[in-house]
């Protein structure tokens, strides 16, 4: 039985680089960095006052109206936005007539914990007569795709998927295999995250997580890099338009992209923590290779997960071995969050926006801040800068606490 093809033909970004998909990718291309003191609230006496924060924001350029935006905590506006910009990107309009057919499959890592503190505030000030009607709504993960299929009058399924920081890849992947499936025939998928607030950041901290270089943001994500010391929150949202071959050449889309392997595992191992020899990591590398029909040698650049922590990096950079032997010497490895922060459950979605727009340009943008070598992080991290490299086949890369793990394969397009 031959397999249904599942193409991209549609991309959105709203990103610490910029506010669409072309600003996003020509400043990541430019060596930019997205990452600066932390403005949406006095840092002052926190640890890490940095982070990847998306600048000038305004929902109403992207059509939301002022009173549903105040409805709205800060990821649901990124998710209705990026679906506003999503669809006029893949030239493709829901009606009445195929309505049914869009689902809205988004990952969320943690939902809406500015809206919890502020209205944890009025609670404590003024009691539970002041607590707003819209406070559940607002907050909970699910709004987002729930908020854009009522905003876009999508029809079909839509459903958060939550895994921490494969969320967007997670929910990309099962997207995927729904169309593969025939119960869907186009889906708008991704992730969003706006978790740049007092709880979160004071989380990460209290886990020793976050990079406490700030006088330096610009260069305080380092991944891979022996003098790295933590993660930069970034958030955003990075959104793809999917559809079967079929749909897409009925329409005349054009296609950015082909999605071809989805591979997913769970360390069992640690809260927090990879199991140091990477095995979790490694075994979802194979079963997306796997899925993909394709063998370790077909790969020939993977986008990392790339955190910058100290543990990640190192697990990864074994799995990668593990995976592809002497072979991973020569695969050139990017990680975009050197520039943009981690977008957390949206990590996954802004590269693999990234990832296809790699295949189309040919251009493989680099990483950032490698300079002094890790002994044990000592493969190719693209550390000269975007490489002009026309590549066949992606591996990218989301990894979570609880252990899961998420990769997928993306295609060149080619008839």
């Amino acid at each position: 039985m031959t397999r249904k093809r599942v193409v991209i033909t549609g991309l959105s970004a709203i990103s610490p680089l910029g506010n669409n998909v072309a600003d996003s990718w020509n400043n990541l291309l430019a060596g930019k960095s997205g990452i600066g003191p932390i403005t949406h609230f006095d840092a002052s006496a926190f640890d890490s006052r940095i982070a990847g924060e998306v600048k000038n924001f305004v929902p109403e350029e992207f059509d939301i109206p002022p009173k549903q935006a105040r409805r709205m905590d800060r990821f649901v506006q990124f998710a209705v936005a990026g679906a506003h910009a999503l669809l006029p990107h893949a030239g493709f309009t829901i009606t009445e007539e195929n309505a049914e057919s869009v689902a809205v499959l988004l990952g969320v890592g943690l939902g809406g914990l500015k809206t919890i503190e502020d209205f944890h505030s009025k609670l404590v000030e003024a009691g539970p007569g002041k607590i707003s009607p819209f406070m559940i709504p607002m907050l909970i993960s699910n709004m987002a795709p729930g908020q854009v299929s009522i905003m876009e009058g999508c029809k079909g399924p839509n459903l958060v998927v939550t895994s921490a920081c494969a969320s967007a890849l997670h929910a990309i992947g099962y997207a995927f295999s729904e169309i593969l499936l025939g119960r869907i025939e186009r889906a708008i998928t991704g992730g969003v995250e706006a978790t740049i607030t007092p709880m979160g950041v004071s989380g990460f901290t209290a886990l020793r997580a976050l990079s406490t270089s700030n006088d330096n943001p610009e260069t305080a994500s380092r991944p891979f890099d022996k003098d790295r010391n933590g993660f930069v929150m970034g958030e955003g949202a990075g959104m793809l338009f999917i559809e079967s071959l079929e749909s897409a050449k009925q329409r005349g889309a054009t296609i950015y992209a082909e999605l071809v392997g989805f591979g997913a595992s769970g360390d069992a191992y640690h809260m927090t923590a990879p199991k140091e020899d990477g095995a979790g990591m490694a075994a979802a590398m194979r079963r997306a290779i796997q899925d993909a029909g394709l063998k370790p040698e077909d790969i020939d650049h993977i986008n990392a997960h790339g955190t910058s922590t100290s543990l990640n990096d190192l697990c990864e950079t074994r799995a990668i071995k593990t995976v592809f032997g002497e072979r991973a010497y020569k695969i050139p490895i990017t990680a975009n969050k050197s520039q943009m922060g981690h977008l957390l459950g949206a990590a996954g979605g802004i590269e693999s926006v990234i990832s296809a727009l790699t295949l189309h340009h040919g251009i493989i943008p680099g990483t950032a801040n490698y300079t002094t070598p890790d002994p044990e992080c000592d493969l190719d991290y693209v550390a000269e800068g975007p490489r002009k490299q026309q590549v066949q086949h992606i591996l990218c890369n989301s990894f979570g606490f609880g252990g899961t793990n998420c990769c997928l394969v993306f295609k060149r397009w080619a008839e």
